[in-house]
């Protein structure tokens, strides 16, 4: 029996010849767009550290955001059916990223720092053992080869 796939489809379109193409390493921009048929275009560049442009997304920040609202839809879904009541839910994810000798480099690792209000009915520990399988689940922390840590802030809202 086999498994089911899913299977996304994006383009990726550089933007930022500035004339002379890729001759100099300083001279060409580092925009570019994302485009997934359907959805709005995101605007992409480099880290401002790689000559990229701070007012444009950048691949780092992409996977980072990847992990922790991968992370989060499985966690509403998880406390939904667990009869959990999340009233709100914010993450402030950091990763690290280490480069190498020969120019490249790769993440060391991913912190998850959900801060999630449940409601007064709800079971705090529960909520937070929760947080535990929706990692496992994840697609995106399933997939990448450093450590994803989550440390979790739970607020009870109190009885009315």
């Amino acid at each position: 029996m086999s498994q089911p796939q899913h299977d996304y489809r994006v383009r990726v379109t550089w933007t930022g010849n500035q004339g002379s193409g890729t001759r100099r390493y300083r001279d060409y921009s580092r925009d570019h767009e994302i485009e997934v048929a359907g959805k709005a275009t995101l605007r992409g560049s480099a880290d401002p550290a790689f000559l990229g442009d701070a007012e444009r997304h950048n691949p780092e920040d992409m996977l980072v955001a990847s992990l922790a609202a991968c992370h989060m839809l499985w966690y509403l879904h998880l406390c939904a059916d667990a009869g959990v009541v999340v009233e709100r839910y914010t993450d402030q994810a950091e990763g690290s990223m280490a480069l190498i000798g020969n120019g490249g480099g790769h993440f060391t690792r991913v912190t998850l720092r959900p801060q999630v209000g449940i409601a007064a009915g709800s079971d705090p520990a529960l909520a937070e053992q929760l947080h535990e399988r929706a990692h496992r689940l994840c697609f995106i922390a399933n997939s990448v080869n450093f450590p994803v840590h989550c440390e979790p802030t739970m607020e009870r809202a109190s009885a009315p």
